[in-house]
């Protein structure tokens, strides 16, 4: 299953690499990857495929849970086919 990931909040150290790590810890591999930082803000959208034999998308996002809550940003996870339904045009 193909995912999109997005992460917002303050730039701080590390967010990259921990997002990364509880991908790599949970078997999601990284298709694509956009960051920008404006200003002091962090903005990062990621396109990744999740092997859904290993975890499902409800435990992925409990997975990132502490992440948000102790560096205060916001990671939000979609399934592709929502995420391109919620963006049409």
């Amino acid at each position: 299953m193909k995912l999109v990931i997005t992460v917002v909040g303050k730039d701080q150290v590390g967010i990259i690499a921990k997002v990364s790590n509880i991908l790599a810890d949970n078997d999601v591999n990284i298709l694509d990857i956009s960051q920008t930082i404006l200003q002091d803000k962090f903005t990062m959208m990621m396109y990744v495929e999740m092997n859904e034999q290993k975890i499902n998308i409800t435990d992925l996002k409990k997975a990132f849970e502490p992440m948000e809550e102790n560096m205060k940003l916001a990671i939000q996870i979609y399934a592709e086919e929502i995420f391109n339904s919620m963006h049409k045009i």
